[in-house]
């Protein structure tokens, strides 16, 4: 018995040697390593710096987006009036942090759409064919952004820019540089969003009050009003289509 297990671990063992030997000899004997390297040459030609420095400037504008998407379209009135919206009812987290701005993004490409492709038949399609300059489709390009946010802009926040710049009234409403207009089209967006988030708050406070009355007569002094006005709230909000009404309002107030 002895000598047949020894027979047997020595067949292994040499069964196992010869694999490793065909694996060595199938193996090359030396893996290639990649060659990487950044090198830094001087150029021959100046339209080759010059094109360097544009993207640069480009790569400079993309981690500029966030603001550039918050701050210059419909998202912040949106997403503020969401969160208003969330307090009023003392839902705490609920919907989520992600649910409401998956949703405030969508909705802001949708009122953005027809600025979009604006933008893209005038100023970015035409570039791209080289019919236009980067100067041009830089002019271009932002006269449909101009539009939408003097739109929304109230003259009072504009004119508030403009005297904080030193700079004049121009004639024109379009030749305000966007560095005044921005600002003033952000707290015009907030001024709207709280007032819009005003109204929503109005039913859930009277209900919250109804509640604590309810209680304080019945000597319910150790039950929180909340508990008992969160359902009723819910149910408010479901009775009369909440989020319909809510995003319908949102997408009529930038027409």
């Amino acid at each position: 018995m002895k000598n047949r297990k020894n027979i047997t671990v020595f067949i292994v063992l040499a069964v196992l040697i010869l694999l490793m030997a065909q694996t060595a000899k199938a193996a090359p004997a030396t893996i290639p390593i990649p060659d990487v390297n950044i090198d830094i040459n001087p150029s021959e030609e100046p339209r080759q710096f010059v094109d360097s420095i544009r993207l640069l400037v480009l790569l400079t504008i993309l981690t500029l987006a966030p603001s550039i998407l918050t701050l210059l379209t419909s998202f912040t009135r949106i997403i503020v009036v969401f969160s208003l919206l969330r307090s009023a009812l003392a839902t705490q987290q609920t919907p989520p942090n992600q649910v409401l701005i998956g949703l405030a993004l969508f909705l802001t490409f949708f009122i953005m759409s027809p600025v979009v492709s604006q933008i893209m038949d005038e100023a970015v399609n035409p570039y791209l064919d080289g019919t236009i300059t980067q100067e041009e489709a830089i002019e271009t390009g932002s006269k449909p952004i101009k539009e939408f946010m003097l739109r929304q802009t109230r003259e009072k926040d504009l004119a508030l820019f403009v005297n904080i710049s030193e700079e004049e009234m121009p004639d024109d409403r379009m030749d305000v540089s966007m560095t005044t207009l921005i600002p003033a089209f952000v707290i015009s967006e907030l001024k709207t969003a709280f007032t819009i988030g005003f109204l929503l708050y109005i039913p859930f406070i009277v209900i919250d009050m109804v509640v604590s009355g309810i209680l304080m007569s019945m000597g319910m002094f150790m039950l929180p009003p909340v508990t008992i006005s969160l359902p009723f709230k819910l149910l408010l909000f479901i009775l009369v289509d909440g989020w319909h009404l809510i995003v319908k309002s949102l997408e009529e107030s930038f027409l």
